[in-house]
């Protein structure tokens, strides 16, 4: 699993291991965790020239002593501070007793660039005088951003202005939520985690690895039928979207369901595609619903969300959802809506949403009673008081029409074979994602689904 967490919480735990250290000792083993990875991208470390962004606060004095620990080695380090006068004493004089210079302008010619401007301190994007050192960075040079690209905001991964996009951002202690979710995690580029000791509570973000999601994918035993393995029904499509329901019940297949069941008007379409559906109303241990249903179906939704089976609710199906129907259901319930139908659901422009997805899928669990799965760029699931669940698996190509229908498929089976809406949601999302990046691209919906199988015994192993 990898845990993220807020600044306030690693700003504490920071605090706690340095009053049982000897002063300075945790910037140095922060800076010498950056030096290290900079030499790694570094052809050689001897004659390289590094430049160094240097703000005023600790995240400068990162920067100025890890390039004192590169030009010891050979390199010809340049430092150039944002504000002369507020430089990290420390470092800047092992900067310059190692060799360093600094310098008021960026050099034209550089090997790598450390951003040190802001760190995990900075809000609302970068100020006028740090936009412009970024201005003036070679173009085609790397840039390492020392522990968050300046600009990101560290907790929600918000963007509020100009912001570095680095190609390494070598982060200390933890992770930052900043660097798993969009914008702030296209801004991150690869990220390294550099170990410097620190005891931390329960995250406050995380993301599932292959390890995680293999314990949570249910399989068969040897006693399993169909009901026991859980059995989806799918009610989904219409005359407008019959290829919704073919989709919806792609992913349910191959979603691990003992039986799928689908209700609805395109099950000519469905059975054509699909045989082994199972056509009409009957026993079922979840339900997806929306999937292409179009208007004037909300009574089936109702309907749905008035019984004691889990649920999810997906695209037509979440107009107009009652809160207060969601939050009295002791069922679970699962909402899937991308950053528009969020909008709506809270009330909100899409525009905030995108910008603050965080915040966003937080308020939808807790304001609806419900998981929420946020799709988008960085899919984020989130339910109650526990760790918002950030999605790592993914591909641009998925930005196409039917892959949400072969998701809510596939998370419904989930649900049906007894995950909580949490793990249904993450999960699903994971290997959703993953079937992406097997497909490669351009992608077509149906193909996500057909390589579920193989994403599925990919993350088994």
């Amino acid at each position: 699993m990898r845990t993220a967490y807020s600044v306030e919480t690693v700003r504490a735990a920071e605090r706690e291991l340095m009053a049982r250290l000897p002063e300075g000792a945790l910037m140095q083993r922060a800076a010498a965790g950056l030096a290290a990875v900079c030499a790694g991208l570094l052809v050689r470390v001897y004659g390289s020239r590094i430049v160094l962004l240097v703000g005023p606060g600790d995240n400068g004095g990162d920067a100025l002593y890890a390039g004192a620990r590169l030009a010891r080695r050979g390199a010809a380090v340049t430092a150039v501070p944002m504000d002369p006068e507020r430089m990290h004493p420390g470092g800047l004089a092992a900067l310059r007793a190692a060799g360093g210079r600094v310098e008021e302008a960026v050099p034209q010619r550089a090997d790598l660039v450390l951003d040190g401007l802001l760190g995990i301190g900075g809000r609302g994007g970068l100020r006028p005088a740090a936009a412009a050192l970024l201005e003036r960075i070679p173009p085609g040079v790397p840039v390492v951003a020392v522990d968050l690209p300046s600009g990101v905001d560290a907790d929600t991964g918000e963007v509020a202005g100009p912001a570095v996009a680095a190609d390494v951002t070598v982060t200390f202690g933890a992770y930052k939520p900043g660097l798993l979710i969009d914008p702030g995690a296209s801004r991150a580029g690869v990220v390294r985690l550099v170990d410097i000791g620190l005891e931390l509570p329960p995250p406050q973000v995380e993301a599932l690895q292959h390890a995680d999601v293999a314990g949570l994918l249910p399989v068969p035993t040897a006693s399993s039928d169909k009901y026991r393995r859980g059995v989806v029904g799918i009610v989904a499509g219409s005359a407008q979207y019959p290829g919704a329901a073919v989709l919806a019940v792609a992913g349910a297949l191959r979603g691990g369901a003992g039986a799928v069941r689908y209700v609805g008007p395109a099950a000519e379409a469905v059975l054509a595609r699909y045989p082994e559906t199972l056509i009409g109303p009957g026993r079922v241990q979840a339900w997806v619903v929306g999937p292409g249903l179009g208007e004037g179906r909300a009574g089936e939704v109702a309907d749905l969300l008035a019984g004691d089976v889990p649920v999810l609710v997906d695209a037509d199906g979440l107009r107009g959802l009652d809160a207060e129907l969601l939050r009295a259901r002791t069922a679970p319930t699962l909402l899937t809506p991308h950053a528009g139908e969020a909008a709506a659901l809270l009330g909100v422009s899409r525009e905030s949403v995108e910008a603050g997805r965080l915040g966003a899928v937080r308020r939808l669990a807790a304001g609806y009673g419900a998981a929420v799965l946020l799709k988008g760029s960085t899919t984020l699931v989130a339910s109650g008081g526990s760790a918002v669940r950030v999605n790592p698996t993914g591909s641009s190509w998925l930005a196409t029409a039917g892959s949400g229908d072969v998701l809510s498929g596939l998370a419904g089976s989930l649900l049906a074979a007894g995950l909580s809406g949490a793990d249904a949601g993450a999960v699903a999302a994971y290997l959703h994602g993953l079937a992406a990046r097997l497909t490669g691209g351009p992608l077509l919906a149906h193909q996500v689904a057909e390589a579920l199988p193989t994403a599925w015994r990919n993350a088994a192993r």
